[in-house]
């Protein structure tokens, strides 16, 4: 097991003025036997990144260093990782153990240790009653562990992940999840685990790199990112349905959007432009006898929640999620919400970034 560490990594596509860069100096320090998640919309640099560290794409600039290995020029057969795909890429022609054990054979490991290996392997993925069927008698969720399988026989010091569940059905991702995560506790090797999707990314991560448009956003466990964006561009994508941000102008205890001025529970950070931050749950009271206007114009039922989305003023969105035992307000009326200081998020309209109150 090794360290990672990325220091002021780069990656451009062509040469000089035409140069496109892609990966804007990312740096970033993983503990030995960490499992950072970097998640992002689609385009955002996430695998370019990974496969740099898997030596799969050449580095612009920075070093990246695996362990005390500085391992910008050294072929990705000799970084000691394992990499685990979206699409399995198993040979179809042979069985489960012959695809767990190929590497190995090609390394020229001694058949007993192969042996071995594979079958602690597949004892730990429930893959044991599988080793002599060929991957076209398998489900997806029995194919992708039997990729994970074959990264697992290597001893590696790193895992890489390049969203490994985006083909399964989601009653299968979410016991995929279940099943990387005893597997990063048996084991403890350092993981790196690429996905879009951020149910992945705040269940599974130790910590998470969030990435936009090759720039690294914010880095922190789940709870700080959740809790504490230092973006918008965090704010809106972390969290389902998103954080409402609210753009308007603030004077002490004032934020005036759309012509109606709402009363805070506290002043804000400083007056002029802002953008406030409130997360959908974190309304206080929706019923309140006095607070923020809110006319209702859709609900959406999800189970355990409701969904309800309406607008403060004429044409600023706010959605509140509130819970599917409370009877839902009409279509048309206006709530009064109730807000405490704690929930509030303050951001500066020009640099997306976090104001501190």
């Amino acid at each position: 097991m090794a360290s990672i560490s990325l220091r002021n990594v780069v990656k451009r596509y062509g040469r000089g003025a035409k140069a496109n860069p892609v990966i804007h100096g990312v740096n970033a320090e993983i503990a030995d036997g960490e499992f950072i998640v970097i998640v992002g919309p689609s385009g955002c640099g996430k695998s370019t990144l990974l496969r740099m560290v898997a030596g799969l794409e050449e580095i612009s600039g920075g070093e990246i260093a695996i362990g005390p290995r500085v391992v910008n020029k050294i072929e990705p057969a000799d970084r000691d990782i394992a990499m685990v795909f979206q699409n399995y890429a198993l040979y179809p022609h042979m069985t489960v153990f012959e695809n767990m054990a190929y590497g190995l054979k090609i390394a020229k490991t001694p058949l007993a240790e192969i042996k071995a290996r594979v079958d602690k392997a597949a004892k730990i993925l429930e893959l044991g009653h599988l080793l002599e069927r060929k991957p076209r008698e398998l489900s997806g969720g029995q194919r992708q562990r039997v990729a994970m399988g074959r990264a697992i026989v290597r001893n590696p010091q790193v895992f890489l992940f390049d969203e490994p569940l985006s083909n399964l059905d989601a009653k299968l991702r979410a016991a995929t999840r279940l099943e990387i995560q005893k597997l990063h506790r048996e084991l403890g090797v350092t993981s790196l685990f690429v996905t879009h999707d951020q149910v992945e990314a705040m269940t599974l991560a130790q910590r998470m790199i969030v990435m936009n448009a090759g720039h690294m956003e914010q880095i922190g466990t789940p709870e700080q990112v959740y809790g504490r964006p230092q973006t918008t561009f965090v704010a809106s994508f972390i969290g389902s349905p998103p954080m409402n941000l609210l753009k308007g102008r603030a004077q002490g205890r004032r934020f005036e959007i759309d012509g109606v001025a709402l009363e805070l529970p506290a002043a804000a950070p400083r007056d002029g432009e802002l953008i406030l931050g409130l997360r959908p749950e974190h309304v206080d009271d929706w019923r309140a006898a006095s607070g923020w206007p809110l006319r209702v114009e859709m609900i959406e039922m999800l189970g355990a929640e409701r969904l309800v989305y309406g607008r403060l003023g004429e044409a600023t969105p706010f959605t509140l999620r509130i819970d599917a035992t409370e009877t839902p307000p009409e279509l048309g009326a206006t709530l009064r919400l109730a807000i405490t200081a704690q929930h509030l998020h303050w951001f500066d309209p020009q640099t997306q970034q976090r104001v501190e109150a």
